[in-house]
């Protein structure tokens, strides 16, 4: 469902949406993809940025196990 809203734009912003408007595309179409796009890049970092605290939080283990298998297999 969509809802109706207005927004206030300095012209250096109105001026970038007119360039990043696709062929055929609305403004508020335009609009809503350049913000679609924003979050799920926004969601992205957030996801890496888990994933980071995870292996950093398990880094030693991680480490000693990688070299565990080195070790193995007569490469260190």
């Amino acid at each position: 469902m969509k809802q109706k809203t207005s927004v206030t734009l300095s012209e250096d912003v109105l001026s970038g949406l007119k360039k990043a408007k696709r062929q055929g595309e609305s403004r508020s179409q335009t609009v809503d993809r350049l913000l679609r796009e924003r979050m799920a890049d926004a969601a992205a970092l957030q996801a890496r940025a888990h994933e980071i605290e995870q292996i950093n939080r398990h880094v030693e283990a991680l480490n000693a196990e990688a070299l565990d298998v080195l070790t193995y297999q007569g490469e260190v």
